[in-house]
């Protein structure tokens, strides 16, 4: 029972280790991905420094740079809780190796006396005359073959723990070391932010100069974002009635020719026609989940959908999302409720589907163009688009391109807009997309 028990919490250290190991890897993997972002964005703010003058693309940039660079330092900040973890599991070892070491030199320091004490061949024959009988004087004779044996084991044991201990030691220094590295890259790392929330005040205040512009280009965007929320949700609300209306269709075709099937077979046997049968539960009252979900294809979409959550890929193939979902509010002071992302990325970058799917919608919206693609009870909606190459009830399939993004003239920028609606409900894209 014991040598399971041990089995077993052998096998739970192992299991922590990897968990911890993989945690590591994915935050170093996430925290390089971070600095390859916000390379590119300095990079551009770097280029709107050489107009001279600021702008809205430079706002926007500095945006963007301090959202990545708040989510380095908590990624750095999620390193130095492991790393603290690990530094104490690392103490713990050392600690018990240590009193290890010295136990066993303890009882090597009882051997080695016990030894000396009797060394002497007339000590270990009187040892073995002493015996009651020829079974104990065998029994002691084997005893003091296998002392020697084991004193030596004991010294191989004392030498290997010495090792493993040196090891340890090693490695808690090493974590030590990266522990520190990370404390100087986190200070630097707030340091730049501090910064960079400076360079948006002042370019705030800078636009302030021409306030008028500014207003308008924000109306004009509040504008653009309101008319391409109402066109998805009236091109949802669409295909859910449509798909309501197909599904009653379904159910008055399934209940006439029950009824004929039955009446036939009555008339068969010479039986009374049966009575009509209860009539299906009412489309109108279902929700819209099993009324986009009627047929077995569109289930299947549905769970395949499902189940590549957080594996989708990006809607252009190298970009960075400079607006998150959710309520936020402009420097300028303008609240604003996005019901998806914006993500940038490069002029004439191709716009592709995250999944296979079906075309619901193909629009103009103040100068650009939508596209909405159905995946059972999902949407996907795909605006700013200067150009498209899909039409509606066109079959997509996952990747497949279905336009290019547009680029603002008055500010420069080129940001792809994507949203994601379960039914009418719009979710949070960036969970859905596979890391970047």
């Amino acid at each position: 029972m014991k040598f399971i028990k041990a089995v077993f919490f052998l096998l739970l250290v192992l299991a922590a280790v990897n968990v911890h190991a993989q945690s590591s890897d994915e935050l170093k993997r996430r925290k390089a991905q971070l600095n390859k972002e916000l390379e590119q964005l300095n990079q551009d703010y770097q280029e709107t420094l050489n107009n001279k003058k600021a702008s809205l693309k430079q706002l926007s940039i500095l945006k963007a740079q301090i959202n990545l660079r708040q989510e380095k330092i908590e990624n750095i900040n999620s390193e130095v809780r492991l790393l603290d973890n690990q530094i104490s599991e690392s103490n713990n070892n050392v600690r018990s190796l240590q009193s290890q070491l010295d136990q066993l030199k303890k009882e090597y320091a009882a051997m080695i006396l016990f030894a000396y004490r009797n060394q002497s061949a007339y000590n270990k024959m009187m040892f073995l005359f002493a015996s009651k009988d020829f079974n104990q004087a065998y029994k002691r004779l084997k005893y003091l073959q296998q002392f020697g044996t084991y004193r030596e084991r004991q010294a191989s044991y004392i030498q290997g723990t010495q090792k493993e201990l040196h090891i340890k030691i090693n490695e808690l220094d090493r974590t030590k070391d990266e522990k520190n590295d990370l404390l100087k890259d986190q200070q630097k790392e707030k340091e730049t932010l501090g910064n960079e929330r400076n360079n948006q005040v002042k370019v705030v205040s800078d636009l302030s100069q021409h306030e008028g512009i500014l207003k308008k280009q924000q109306k004009d965007l509040q504008a653009k974002i309101v008319k391409t929320t109402r066109a998805i949700n009236e091109a949802i609300r669409r295909e859910i009635e449509e798909a309501r209306r197909r599904a009653e269709e379904e159910e008055r075709r399934r209940a006439e020719e029950a009824a004929r099937l039955a009446a036939a077979r009555a008339k068969a046997e010479n039986k009374p026609a049966p009575a009509a049968p209860a009539p299906a539960k009412p489309v109108a009252t279902r929700s819209n989940s099993s009324v986009l979900n009627a047929t077995p294809e569109a289930a299947k979409l549905s769970n395949d959908f499902l189940g590549n959550r957080g594996g989708l890929p990006w809607p252009v193939s190298n970009g960075i999302i400079t607006q998150g979902f959710g309520t936020y509010t402009t420097p300028e002071g303008i609240r604003s409720e996005s019901t998806g992302v914006d993500i940038r990325t490069n002029q004439g970058s191709t716009v592709r589907a995250v999944f296979d799917g079906t075309v619901v919608k193909v629009g103009d919206v103040s100068g650009t163009y939508l596209v909405i693609i159905l995946h059972g009870e999902y949407f996907t909606a795909y605006s700013n688009l200067r150009s498209v190459t899909v039409a509606r009830g066109q079959k997509v399939t996952t990747k497949q391109a279905i336009g290019t993004v547009a680029t603002d003239p008055s500010t420069g920028e080129t940001e792809a807009h994507f949203e994601i609606y379960k039914g009418t409900t719009p979710v949070n894209p960036k969970i859905w997309l596979a890391p970047n």
